[in-house]
This record gives structure tokens, sequence and C-alpha cells, in this order.
């Protein structure tokens, strides 16, 4: 013992340059621009998004309108929309009209959305379908009017 090892300060660790295995530091699962990225919310987001681009082009007045997604509807009429819902019928979407100089807005609800639908294509249908609906609501036409080809399928 005539180099005696002196202990690491344990109040000070050093930086970690390995993992507890020596292979290095981990990354990210999967790189930012993967879908598998992407959170649920933010897929459900686009296809919003998809939709209100499908129908701006034949409504150029859509571009005049907020389309938001909320996870779910609340329950008391303090969400803006003043509509009141009980548990019979959970609302997919709603409408804020335009007043006081605010633009008129579009909500589109994920969470129920998603429950009554399986798999991507039947979601996209059901968000294109809730979008026409309450775009109609606001713009005081019919659904088949936004969209000709709306209750297809």
């Amino acid at each position: 013992m005539d180099n005696p090892v002196t202990p690491r300060d344990a109040g000070r660790p050093g930086p970690r340059r390995r993992d507890r295995h020596g292979r290095g530091m981990r990354g990210p699962v999967a790189p930012p621009q993967v879908p598998l990225a992407a959170s649920r919310g933010e897929v459900f987001a686009d296809l919003v998004q998809d939709s209100v681009e499908r129908l701006e082009r034949r409504w150029p007045q859509l571009a005049d309108i907020d389309f938001l997604v909320r996870d779910v509807p609340r329950l008391d009429a303090a969400a803006g929309s003043g509509e009141v819902w009980d548990d019979e019928a959970v609302p997919l979407g709603g409408t804020v009209p335009s007043r006081d100089g605010q633009r008129g807005r579009v909500v589109v609800y994920r969470r129920p959305v998603e429950i009554r639908t399986k798999g991507r294509d039947e979601r996209a249908a059901l968000v294109h379908e809730v979008v026409v609906e309450q775009v109609a609501e606001l713009l005081g036409l019919t659904p088949e009017t936004v969209d000709p080809r709306y209750g297809e399928d």
C-alpha cells in the first residue's frame, strides 16, 4: 500500500460519460421526424387540420375561423359555447360564433371522437364529419352544402 487511492469526494459526483453498462449514453427512442414521436393529441390535431384544409379550398371564409382541439368538453356553460350537456349525449364538437371583434371558433373534442372510432381511417372520417357539421352550424348552412360528400361512406 505504497500509493493509497483516495476515494472521490462523495458530495461532488463527476460528469457521467457512460451508462452503467459502459455502452454510452442513451439517445431518444425515435427521432422527432418519425411519426412514432408524435403524441396522440398531435396526430388528432393533424386530422382536424387536414379536414379544415379540404374545406378551405371551397370556403375561403374559413380563414376567419379558429379551429381548436380540446381533450374533453366542459360540464358547465362557462366553456364559451353556452351549451350544457348531460351524460346521455357527449358532444363531439362545438361552436362559438364571432362577436365583439372576436373570431368564430370551432372546437373538436378529441377523447369522445377517439372513443367512438377504432382505427385511423375511421377516426379521420369522423373528425371530418364533426368539422363539417360545426362549420355548417357556424355558417348557417346544411352539412351537405358545406361538403357535398358529407354522409357518403
